[in-house]
Parts: C-alpha cells; structure tokens; sequence
C-alpha cells in the first residue's frame, strides 16, 4: 500500500468559511466556528484521512490588515502556516468575489514565492446564480495560475468530497504524521480554551470578544472516568469583567454550561467546567499569553 501525507493550508479573508472547512473535512468539531470574523488565533491543525492519504490541516486566522500586536502575530501565523504547507487552498467567498482583501492575498502569495500548489476553493456557492459564478471563476483564475479550482459550500458539503479527495492524490508519498484516529494535534487544554472563547464569543456578539482570552489553568483526571477541567478568563477592564459576568452571574453560567456541554460531547466523558473571571488590562502585552493561544510573541512586534 502507497501511503501519502502532507499539511494543507487553509487561506483566506476573515470569516472566508476556513473553519467550517476544516471541521467539514475532518468530521469533527476542531476549530472555533462563529459569525464573528477573526475567531481563529492559532494554527489549529485537523487530521483527516481520504483513502490511503492523511491530510493534515491547518486553519490559520484570517488574513486582514493587521493593526495591534495581536493581529500582527495572527497575520505572522496565517503566512507561516502557508510557507510550510505542501497544498495551500485559498477560500474565497462566492458572493463578495474579488475583494480588496483578496487581491491583497493573491500579491502576496507571488511576492512571498509560495512554492506549493495553490488551490481556489469558491466558497458559498448557494449564495449566488450560475452566470455569477462562472464570471468569478474566471476572473480568478486570470488573476492566478491555480493548481485547480473547486466550487463548494463548506456549510452544506456541497464540492467538499470532490476537494478532498484531488487534495487526498496530490499530496506527496510517504508515512502518516499521526495516528490514524486522531483528529487534532492541538491539547486538550487549548481546544478545552477554544471551546470556552467561542461560547464567550458567541454570548457577548459586538461587545470584547477581541479583548479576552481564556486559559485552562488545570485538567484533573478523576477516578470515575470523569476530569476537572479550571479556566480562567482575562479580560483588560473591570467593566469588561461585569459584562462577562453578567447580572446575578447567569451569563458566566450560560457560557459554562454550553462549554462544558460541548467539552462533554468532544471527550466524551463527563466534565466538570469551573470558570474564573480575571481582569489583566496588559495582557495584550504580555508573551505568555501567546504561548498559551498558539501564537508568537515576538510576530507581533
């Protein structure tokens, strides 16, 4: 049996459908999904098997204009994780076409000298008509000597398994990076984090998803089977800590218990879900925080 294996990165604007990919080709929830745009902070990598080839994904945070540290670090990641890929796929969204945002990508996928092949992958294609869709279509691939062009929409599955499996033959021969049956190689702590920021992300909308992170700060391994899992939220202001509170506590309460719900299912096992809400107002600034998201530091400077 020829076995193949290689990283496929996965590129594009904020909010391009980059997650909904990787957990569509995976099988499994692995990477923070939101309508919020710049969701994904670290490399998250997704393992997922196409006949004899493991495809090893890596969902980078979107591509925009970097302003703070922290989006100069999450820009430094994305380009990073397209420089070590052996297939790079560029998602564009079918009905906002050729962006500002995407010629941006296109130009630097020339300037950077991007040796892998790079795939177009036209997302959301149950938002336009046909005749649009092939003027898009055609209007990239001028822009772009692809390695091939797929039409899907990762929300639905619709092209997905035809993407997969050209990604699946076109990655180079050799051994699998990872077990067969694992999906991620990320820890159990950080996705524990991931799930906990995408819950807070989801509850408090516009408000300061930007301006918190979580950490788990302890994962105990009880003997009924079952583990407890501390977090801790930092946010930068004390009204920030209020609004995360919420009155009587019942918006941490919500967020803990649909945390741990999904913790609960993604394990499966039961979870004991114990959040902490801190105020840190330099934690924008500060390396360790970035360690524990997956990111560089010194990137963001």
């Amino acid at each position: 049996m020829t076995t193949r294996a290689g990283f496929v990165a996965l590129l594009g604007e904020p909010n391009a459908g980059k997650s909904t990919l990787l957990n569509r080709m995976v099988g499994a929830k692995v990477s923070i999904v939101t309508h919020k745009v710049q969701t994904t902070r670290a490399r998250i990598r997704g393992v997922a098997m196409e006949g004899d080839a493991q495809l090893v994904f890596v969902d980078t945070p979107g591509l925009f204009q970097p302003r703070r540290r922290l989006d100069r670090a999450m820009v430094a990641a994305a380009w990073s994780g397209a420089a070590d890929a052996d297939i790079v796929v560029l998602l564009v969204e079918a009905h906002r076409g050729l962006t500002d945002g995407v010629e941006t990508i296109l130009s630097a996928l020339e300037e950077r000298e991007i040796k892998a092949p790079v795939v177009l992958a036209i997302n959301k294609i149950d938002r336009v008509e046909a005749k649009t869709l092939l003027g898009l279509t055609a209007k990239l691939n001028e822009r772009h000597d692809f390695a091939q062009t797929f039409l899907i929409s990762a929300e639905r599955g619709s092209g997905t398994d035809d993407l997969k499996a050209w990604l699946g033959g076109a990655l180079p021969e050799g051994p699998w990076l990872y077990p067969e049956d694992q999906i991620a190689d990320l820890p159990m702590r950080m996705i524990a984090a991931e799930i906990t920021r995408e819950k807070l992300t989801l509850r408090l909308h516009q408000e300061l998803p930007y301006q918190l992170t979580v950490e788990t700060e302890g994962w105990e391994e009880r003997d009924d089977g079952s583990a407890r899992v501390d977090q801790v939220i930092y946010v930068v202001r004390d009204g920030h800590k209020g609004i995360v509170l919420g009155k009587g506590g019942e918006t941490i309460k919500a967020i803990s218990q649909a945390a741990r719900a999904e913790l609960s299912e993604f394990t499966g096992r039961k979870i004991h879900l114990f959040l902490q809400v801190k105020v840190r107002p330099g934690w924008l600034d500060e390396a360790e925080r970035y360690t524990e998201i997956g990111l560089d530091f010194g990137d963001g400077a």
